[in-house]
């Protein structure tokens, strides 16, 4: 019957707007009776898709409808989560990200009395929660993080101590990452000044012990979001503030020799602004010992825009990671109608990165009179050059 249903939704669209209440209603009921006994998972899986398709399709056309969807839906989910019915549980947090999405204002205080439960290490010891909890946890920065920061930053340590979980995972540290990435755009500067240093402290104990590819990129993504977010000072002082010099080495040993592994328009745009940021206004750059790797940073940043990825994994990482999380685990299963849209953190700020560059670099020159063409012209190697006037002529 669900599947069926949801082929109906999708074909009809706003045409079935007049009857959702009363499916919707009838979609709760029988959520409530299957959560009793829930023996057949496609069934569960179309149910729960009918339900998403339904929020997107009449939240379309009438935003303020949200708050329907939450009143016929918040009870049966509170028995769920309640009961713990292990396998509803992932679907739950999907569409309960989707419905606090579609929220265009502040944080309605039903969810904030949710907030400190999500971040309770029991939810996040079943594997199959987690991407359905980042996400919502990612919700809840996004409409909510001045709440979360005046009346819920007790909460704030319990926030990073489930990055600190999830980073020290090699299957889920993208997910901390993405955690991570959202609290930085997010959160007010004031409610994570304090821990920004340790943040850095943990990622580079990580490095340490046990670095990996998909590590490495979602770091570069993370550092250059950093820059992008407090200023290419800022980042060159948290990093020699751990340790002297680590901001050279972590431009000679990681960004310039790895960028070329980031994956995702999106990813490759957020370190293109960021190394940019680098480039042109970070005064170390310029005048310290840190100048002689100005030029090789540039040539990254241009192999970036202009050579293919880099998409080799070493020998070693040719293997399955498998937890430890004894006896049975639910699997996550990814909601279609409850997908996120992809979210450009820099959009606003910068659409074109190459013609970012150019522009930016003209400003630097125009600062630093004869420097900038001087340093190119020395140690660019000449594709690089020739790929660098293009890129001048497009800004």
């Amino acid at each position: 019957m669900s599947k069926h249903l949801k082929i109906y939704f999708s074909l009809l669209q706003e045409a079935i707007i007049p009857y959702i209440p009363t499916l919707i209603t009838q979609l709760t009921q029988k959520l409530l009776a299957v959560s009793k006994n829930p023996s057949k998972p496609h069934f569960n899986h179309y149910m729960f898709e009918a339900i998403c398709l339904s929020i997107r399709i009449t939240c379309k056309a009438n935003p303020a409808a949200v708050v329907n969807f939450e009143e016929a839906l918040f009870l049966v989910f509170t028995e769920i989560l309640q009961n713990d019915v292990q396998e509803f549980i992932p679907y739950v947090f999907q569409v309960m990200s989707l419905l606090l999405e579609t929220h265009k204002n502040d944080i309605p205080s039903s969810y904030m009395a949710l907030f400190p439960h999500l971040l309770q290490p029991v939810l996040w010891e079943r594997t199959g929660n987690i991407p359905a909890l980042v996400r919502l946890l990612q919700a809840f920065l996004e409409r909510g993080s001045n709440t979360i920061a005046s009346a819920a930053a007790d909460k704030i340590p319990g926030l990073l101590g489930v990055f600190q979980k999830l980073i020290a995972s090699k299957a889920n540290d993208h997910q901390g990452f993405y955690l991570l990435n959202s609290i930085i755009e997010h959160m007010p500067p004031e409610s994570v000044d304090q821990y920004r240093k340790q943040i850095f402290i943990l990622l580079f104990q990580r490095l340490q012990n046990s670095k990996t590819t998909k590590f490495i990129k979602s770091f570069l993504v993370f550092i250059n979001l950093y820059c992008i977010k407090y200023g290419a000072l800022a980042l060159q002082e948290i990093f020699d503030g751990i340790q002297p010099k680590m901001f050279g080495m972590v431009l000679e040993k990681i960004i310039i020799p790895e960028i070329q592994k980031v994956s995702g328009n999106v990813e490759k745009k957020i370190c293109a602004v960021g190394i940019t940021k680098l480039l042109t206004e970070c005064p170390p750059m310029m005048d310290t010992e840190y100048t002689k790797l100005w030029t090789p940073l540039l040539q990254s940043l241009i192999g970036l825009f202009e050579l293919p990825e880099d998409d080799t994994i070493p020998d070693e990482e040719h293997f399955i990671d498998i937890e430890d999380t004894p006896g049975y685990q639910t699997a996550f299963s990814q909601l279609a109608f409850a997908g996120k849209k992809e979210h450009d953190p820099v959009g606003q700020m910068v659409n074109n990165p190459k013609i970012h560059l150019a522009q930016s670099l003209h400003k630097l020159s125009t600062a630093c009179p004869g420097r900038v063409p001087s340093m190119v012209s020395t140690s660019l190697n000449a594709e690089c050059d020739t790929a660098l006037n293009c890129i001048f002529l497009m800004g």
